[in-house]
């Protein structure tokens, strides 16, 4: 098994908010932003030798807690899924393509969540 490493960074909405306009163009916080180091790992043939880095993730602190009161889960759960979503993006998925992308990164996104939330509550 090749060893991999990401990071996560929890920011504040303001960080997130110029990171967002920065890269995205969208002038306004977000939950989660995913900086790969590969395009898509879904279809990569030649990795690289050693550890493989994944990229980045940052997730905002104060729309994970609203998000959590919001759809009525603890904060340890939507932190969960919101570094699963984030995950994924790093792999190349991209719920923003199409319905039939969305479907599958939402299909994952509630496997993996199963998973962690197995081994870790």
């Amino acid at each position: 098994m090749l060893p991999t490493e990401l990071h996560v960074t929890l920011i504040g909405d303001c960080k997130m908010k110029t990171l967002n306009r920065e890269y995205r163009g969208k002038n306004k916080t977000t939950d989660v932003l995913s900086f790969p180091i590969f395009e898509n790992l879904r279809c990569a043939k030649d990795l690289p030798v050693g550890a493989l880095e994944l990229g980045d993730i940052f997730i905002s602190l104060p729309v994970l807690k609203k998000q959590a009161q919001d759809f009525q889960v603890s904060e340890e759960n939507e932190f969960i899924h919101l570094f699963v979503h984030g995950f994924l993006h790093l792999l190349g998925f991209d719920h923003e393509i199409s319905e039939k992308e969305e479907k599958l990164m939402e299909g994952h996104e509630k496997e993996l969540i199963q998973i962690i939330q197995q081994k870790v509550f």
